[in-house]
Parts: C-alpha cells; structure tokens; sequence
C-alpha cells in the first residue's frame, strides 16, 4: 500500500503530496450525501492524504462545516486549507452574479465566519480566493498578515493571480502557495505564474487537476450530466464536449500501456512538471467515493518518461473551450496576465 509522503510548500508549511479537495462534496456535481463524504473524508485521512481543501463558498458555508464535523474528531491530523473572497450570487455555485472583495473589514468578517464554521481556532492555510481588483493586492494581504499575527491563521495563499500579483503579494507577507486550475487540459498558468512561484519559493497547488473529472475517462455522456454545473463550462458544451474525448483516448491509452488509469496518469503528469519547473506541487483532486481516493494516491508510483511527457505535454494543443464560464476578464489570472 502506498505512503503518501509529505511536501513542503512555501513559507515552510508540510502538507501531504496529495490533497484532496472538498468542493465537490457540496451538490456542486450534483447531490451529495453527507454521511458518504464524511466517511470518504476519513478514508483520506487514513491513507494519509491530510492536507484537506474547502472555502467559504462552496455550500454557502455547507462545506467548511462538513469539513468541521471531520476536524472534530481528527484536528491534530488535518492540514486545513479554506479561502475567501468570492461572494456569491442569486444563482450560487454559479458564475453568474459572483462578485468579489478583498477589503480588509471583508478579509476580518470571513475568517471569523470560517474559523466559526470549522470550530477551530486556526486555519493552515488561508487563501485569497479571487482577487477584488478594486482594492490593492496589498491591502487584502496585508490585512491576511494581521490574521497570521493574531494566530487565527499560519500561512497565506493566494487563487488565480497573476506573476505581478504574486510578486507584490509575496513582498507584503511569505505565501506558502498559488492556487489556480492548472492539468493536462489548462496550461497557461505555466507562462508566467509558475515561473515566478519557483523562483519565489511559493508552492503550488493546483485544483481541478483531472479537468472537473473529464480526464479521468469516466464522462463519455454529457446527458450524465443534467443538474450538474459543469454542463455550463465551454468544454463541457454540447460541441466542446465530444471534440475534448480525443484528448481522453489519448491518455486512456497511455495509462493501458503503463498498466495504470486515466486519473494517475494526469496526476503523475502534474508531478513531472513540477520537477520540470523547480517548484513543489501537490494537486488537490476531489471525490466523493473511496475507491477514487486509492485510485489517485496510486498516481504517486506512476512514472512517466521524456516520450510520455512529451506526448501528453501536446494535448493541451487540442481542447476546445475555455476554461472559466465567466465573462469578466478578472476571474481567471490567465485574462490579466
């Protein structure tokens, strides 16, 4: 049975090589039952994936307190990660009506509400989870760092920034880690964010790393995906949605030649870049069954080589879509960069 290792991301925070990210756990894919995700939860914990994801918008809240029922019973094990800075609208997990805010009254109020809602008295990491381009990067770090001085939270990260941002952010207080949707699929962080993490000594952490579950060959019918928000997403549109299964065939059949998955291949994929960048990464895939849990910390004794790499490095070349399904230009780094 696999050893989940640990990784030290920036600012010296150890977290498991593998996380797992807890969105999905809050009917964002669909329903979810409560008593199901917890026990998946403490699977995880028990294999020794303890580096845990969540933020105050998934759920409304819903999550953080799920999150909270497993930190109750198992605190000193987690390495609990949640992030703020998205306020939600009418249509909620939906993009639509989403606004964001980085005042520092706001960075305050939800902490406090998180660290409520998870019933400790520090979160691990906290992160800014989209920036509020009103107000100065600094001004929302800053106000971050005054948490830290209050020891409600230990480290800070940041989601969807961009490489100046990054830089300005770093200089007002250490991050620990970046944030952003980055896989086989979703490549643009490596222009610019990337880069600059390594070289300042930031870690990375990327989520969706089986394209909201597309690269694991197991959605080959989008009629599967009724009452699901990813319907909504450019790559999952009626067209995208087919034209992106070559991308799959390709990585099924490199995973039978390899004797592994879809899933562990990606995940190895993101791994072998890190190397390749010079920087740690340790992706946060999420899912509500145990099975999968297994499945992807066997992703840790994949080893892909140069030929593998490279074939699968080319794919990206070929998706149809974007990546984000909103329209302003500041929810993803990739449109400020």
């Amino acid at each position: 049975m696999t050893h989940v290792p640990t990784t030290t991301l920036g600012d010296g925070l150890a977290v498991s090589a593998l996380g797992y990210g807890a969105m999905g756990l809050s009917d964002v894919y669909g329903h979810a039952e409560e008593s199901e995700s917890l026990a998946t939860l403490h699977h995880a914990l028990d294999r020794g994936v303890t580096f845990i994801d969540t933020a105050d918008v998934y759920g409304a809240g819903q999550n953080e307190r799920l999150v909270g029922r497993l930190l109750a019973e198992r605190r000193a094990e987690v390495t609990v990660a949640s992030k703020f800075g998205i306020v939600l609208g009418e249509s909620g997990m939906g993009t639509e009506g989403m606004t964001t805010r980085g005042d520092a009254a706001y960075v305050r109020a939800a902490a406090d509400a998180t660290l409520e809602r998870l019933g400790v008295g520090t979160i691990d990491l906290y992160y800014l989870h989209r920036r509020d381009v009103s107000v100065p990067v600094e001004e929302t770090v800053g106000a971050m760092a005054e948490l830290v001085a209050q020891g409600k939270v230990r480290h800070l990260g940041l989601s969807e920034v961009t490489a100046d941002e990054l830089r300005r952010a770093h200089a007002t207080h250490p991050i620990a880690a970046v944030q952003s949707e980055w896989s086989l699929w979703s490549r643009d962080v490596e222009r610019a964010v990337v880069p600059t993490a390594a070289e300042l000594g930031v870690g990375f952490v990327p989520y969706s790393p089986l394209g909201r579950g597309f690269l694991t060959g197991t959605l080959t019918d989008r009629a599967a995906l009724a009452g699901d928000w990813r319907a909504g997403l450019p790559r999952f549109s009626a067209d995208a949605f087919d034209r992106n299964q070559a991308v799959v065939r390709a990585v099924r059949g490199l995973a039978a030649e390899l004797g592994a998955t879809p899933a562990q291949v990606a995940l190895a994929w993101l791994r072998a870049q890190g190397e390749r960048f010079g920087l740690p990464v340790v992706p946060i895939p999420g899912t509500r069954r145990a099975a999968r849990v297994d499945e992807n910390i066997g992703s840790l004794d994949v080893v892909l080589d140069g030929e593998q790499l490279g074939l699968l490095s080319g794919l990206a070349e070929g998706v149809v879509g974007r990546r984000s399904d909103n329209d302003d230009p500041n929810w993803v780094s990739d449109t400020r960069e």
